[in-house]
């Protein structure tokens, strides 16, 4: 499996780093199974995050035609625009709208138009494909102040730590990155390699994984 994480100018800088490690680690576990890049949709470029300008560099271009995974993370930075704090003081909100004017959109809608990508997003990572029109219908988790609006674009916001949606996969809050991409491991390589990695960062996984399947259940 080949994972795609795609940096943005105010990417969270946790969202992208907690997945890299355990999915890099997950490579080393499985003899190779997995690989892991940095990838934006503009191609090779240092891509400046939202805390404390700590910049990544992207390798390539994220390719919505290669077999694998894709994960897209949120922004980090204030709630509301400031001059002091996040990425040229622009908020959280501002930082994802500005990948909507950007190829991310279409280069992502190719990809969840691919039968052979599995596209999952941490905390406000949903959020862009929410706003790009990509979720209408799905079910889909982020963090916990985003969950309005997942809802007002026609998305079925689910409380639970990771949502499993078949080919769309969404972690909640931050931290729910490291849970995401264990999960991730568990499902496309297996629970022993999870497990090892699991042990490796001393991290035990919480939460719920939410899965769309088996009876819905009646109102209390």
């Amino acid at each position: 499996m080949h994972a795609q994480i795609v940096l943005f100018d105010g990417f969270d800088p946790l969202d992208v780093v907690a997945p890299y490690e355990v999915l890099h680690a997950g490579g080393m576990a499985s003899a190779g199974a997995v690989t892991v890049e940095l990838v934006s949709a503009e191609g090779p470029r240092e891509v400046a995050g939202g805390t404390g300008g700590l910049a990544l560099r992207s390798t390539a271009a994220l390719d919505p035609e290669r077999a694998g995974l894709i994960l897209v993370p949120g922004a980090s930075g204030p709630m509301e625009d400031s001059p002091d704090i996040g990425a040229q003081g622009e908020s959280i909100p501002a930082l994802l709208g500005r990948t909507l004017t950007t190829e991310l959109p279409v280069l992502l809608k190719a990809a969840m138009d691919n039968p052979e990508i599995t596209v999952s997003t941490v905390c406000g990572g949903s959020l862009i494909l929410a706003m790009a029109g990509l979720l209408e219908g799905r079910h889909a988790t982020t963090h916990h102040l985003g969950m309005d609006m997942l809802d007002a674009t026609g998305v079925h916001p689910v409380s639970a730590r990771v949502v499993d949606d078949g080919d769309l996969i969404t972690g909640a809050g931050v931290t729910s990155g490291l849970d995401l991409a264990l999960y991730l491991l568990e499902r496309e390589v297996g629970p022993r390699v999870a497990h090892a990695v699991e042990a490796l960062f001393a991290h035990e996984r919480r939460g719920v994984v939410w899965r769309n399947t088996g009876l819905e259940p009646v109102r209390f």
